[in-house]
């Protein structure tokens, strides 16, 4: 696949030629609150399959779909009380829901990878919610980096991984909260955080008036829960409180380090920071250490994606 990748700028023109772009077939990189996503229209089976071809995706990773407004969720999933709620908390924001997908709802089976549910997601991000609305269509888009590679929260980002591969990248500066949504499962008896992203676990707790539980097992009914994702090209290392012979140090807090996720300790700033810090330590192609993240709010979130970054590839 060799194409000329468009940059089109985040204007009534860019947005319009964006949705048609997607009408016809081609694939979209577009901002989110998180990070950007890889669009395609999520009922055209072949664009669906484009995304997996650009990514170099396993085929049993599902995607999400994106949505302009939570009423369009009734369409493709089966509601329910504990949808209602958490829609209404944190719709639109970093929220993905995975529902019992409804029957004749036109969606390209790859978007599910053959499973029986859904992941729906309506993002805040301006651009992108004027980029849906002009669609007016479901969009399945995963991350717009390589399959594994570290996820992509600026336009540039999304050209280092994929210009020449995709139709074109919809700029609208950096992501603002840097960490992809929170996803959670409601397909059985309760609901289940089946990946921690930029919306905190305790919020999703709050809203439902009940504990949450997490993931357990090794199945893949959501995007996100492979070992082994988000990876720089060098090792990673985690836990650290120096680097070692040939490393560079990425910090939280108040340490000496080569680049600092957040110096005073912020979670949210050091989750807006990820991925940005760690495509530029992986240029340097030097081992990475990685101070210790505190294991609460959004940093369960962090230390996920560092987890399944050192993982063995």
């Amino acid at each position: 696949m060799d194409m000329d990748t468009k940059i089109l700028s985040a204007t009534q023109d860019g947005i319009a030629s964006a949705a048609a772009l997607l009408r016809q077939g081609g694939l979209v990189a577009f901002p989110t609150e998180t990070v950007y996503g890889l669009g395609a229209d999520a009922t055209n089976g072949q664009a669906v399959a484009g995304i997996y071809e650009a990514k170099g995706r396993p085929s049993f990773n599902p995607l999400i779909v994106h949505l302009a407004d939570a009423a369009m969720a009734r369409d493709y999933a089966e509601w329910s009380d504990a949808a209602e709620i958490l829609a209404s908390a944190f719709w639109p924001g970093p929220l993905t829901l995975v529902l019992p997908l409804r029957d004749d709802q036109g969606l390209s089976p790859l978007v599910t990878a053959g499973l029986d549910s859904v992941a729906l997601r309506v993002p805040m991000h301006p651009a992108a919610r004027r980029l849906l609305a002009e669609f007016g269509g479901p969009v399945a888009a995963p991350s717009a980096n390589p399959s594994g590679r570290i996820s992509a929260t600026t336009a540039d980002h999304v050209k280092a991984g994929l210009a020449g591969r995709i139709t074109a990248v919809l700029d609208d500066g950096p992501c603002t909260v840097g960490l992809e949504s929170t996803i959670v499962g409601l397909t059985g008896e309760g609901p289940v955080v089946l990946r921690a992203g930029g919306l905190p676990q305790e919020a999703i707790e709050a809203a439902l008036g009940q504990p949450v539980q997490n993931a357990q097992g090794s199945e893949i009914i959501a995007p996100g829960q492979l070992a082994s994702h988000y990876a720089p090209d060098a090792a990673v290392r985690l836990n650290a409180t120096s680097a070692r012979g040939d490393e560079i140090l990425l910090g939280f807090g108040p340490v000496v380090c080569d680049l600092n996720l957040s110096a005073s300790g912020d979670l949210t700033e050091a989750a807006a920071n990820l991925f940005g810090h760690l495509h530029q330590l992986n240029s340097t192609r030097r081992p990475i250490a990685v101070a210790p993240v505190p294991m609460q709010g959004l940093g369960r979130a962090i230390n996920d994606r560092l987890q399944r970054a050192a993982a063995p590839r």
